[in-house]
């Protein structure tokens, strides 16, 4: 208990993760003992957490604990991916290959993370800034216009009069608005730790037209990534599989994995129960699956199937914003012009009275 709380406090990033593993990797392979190698990673690192994690393995270490049994403190941290490859490096005489495999599927999640996000921010630019000028145009602009429409008592339009009272309830209660807003969007974060809440969310994601493809790609390459590594290195299949659910982000996924390890502890193939999935796990998938179990060749058949993935990811993300800009522009193009004829109808309104 007194280790679980210690390690809420420690956040070590998946880029200080790569360079623990990579720099552990070269430096064993070149022949330096695996205490000195850790110790000098501890010496250089510039995040606190991973020193503090470093300086305890390096007593562990010391002590003739294995390097794999002091990470398991840092559960929580590193993952059950991280640790058991990890454990099975150090056992099979292999810790510097096993190493590099884990670099290397850190960096291609980092990647893929990368590819997702950056995908996302064009689009939210674009909404902020709409938000901005439909916000700035209410705020500041809109409310010293106000006082020329009451003094002409003249019938304003239903889409003036809707603009007067954001206006109004903004500029008289936008502090009470905006802590509203906040308070919502705490609700919703505490909800989404809430794991049932969480796990509909996620299904919701994966039902979403352009996100759901995206969210589905991002999970079979993580899937097929962790579990062909765990494969190559000789861990039990179910053991592989519980261990690569616990890796993946969504929560539907994870389940379906779970599920299956059940089957496979029967003597099933992994490929039949993925096979009765297909809204899940795509037919071509579990095909592929299937001719790498028949062939005894499965760890390569997966790694083949991540990189597949993550090009379709690469593909996914590079269109999102072609896809979503058409979008955006008319959702600014509404937002900025209902305000737009709010101000202006009105005005043309009181100047066409006035002409006759």
């Amino acid at each position: 208990m007194n280790n679980f709380l210690k390690n809420l406090s420690l956040s070590v990033s998946l880029q200080e993760k790569i360079i623990f593993a990579k720099h552990l990797a070269i430096m064993i392979k070149a022949g330096m003992p695996l205490l000195d190698a850790i110790n000098m990673l501890q010496q250089q690192t510039r995040s606190r957490s991973m020193s503090k994690i470093l300086e305890s393995v390096v007593k562990d270490v010391s002590n003739g604990q294995f390097l794999s049994k002091s990470l398991e403190k840092y559960q929580s941290v590193f993952g059950d991916l991280f640790i058991q490859l990890i454990k099975v490096g150090e056992t099979g005489g292999i810790l510097s290959e096993n190493l590099v495999y884990l670099a290397d599927e850190l960096k291609k999640k980092a990647e893929l993370r990368r590819k997702v996000v950056g995908a996302l921010i064009y689009p939210s630019i674009i909404l902020l800034a709409t938000l901005g000028i439909a916000g700035f145009l209410t705020i500041y602009i809109f409310p010293k216009i106000i006082p020329v429409f009451s003094s002409l008592k003249a019938e304003l339009p239903i889409t003036t009069k809707i603009l007067i009272s954001i206006s109004n309830l903004l500029t008289q209660h936008g502090g009470l608005a905006m802590l509203a807003l906040l308070i919502i969007v705490i609700v919703i974060w505490f909800l989404l730790k809430v794991r049932t809440i969480r796990f509909y969310w996620h299904r919701v994601l994966l039902s979403l037209p352009i996100v759901g493809k995206i969210a589905r790609s991002v999970n079979m390459a993580n899937f097929s990534r962790a579990l062909g590594l765990l494969l190559k290195s000789d861990v039990k299949i179910v053991n592989a599989i519980n261990i690569t659910a616990g890796t993946l982000s969504n929560l539907v996924y994870r389940d379906e994995l779970a599920k299956s390890s059940s089957n496979i502890e029967k003597g099933e193939y992994i490929s039949k129960y993925l096979m009765t999935r297909g809204d899940l796990f795509p037919i071509m998938f579990a095909n592929m699956i299937a001719v790498g179990e028949r062939t005894g060749n499965l760890s390569e058949t997966l790694l083949y199937l991540a990189e597949f993935y993550e090009n379709s990811v690469d593909d996914l993300t590079k269109n999102l914003s072609n896809v979503l800009e058409p979008v955006l522009m008319v959702a600014m193009g509404v937002i900025v012009g209902f305000v737009a004829i709010s101000i202006i109808t009105p005005i043309y309104g009181v100047t066409q009275t006035l002409s006759r």
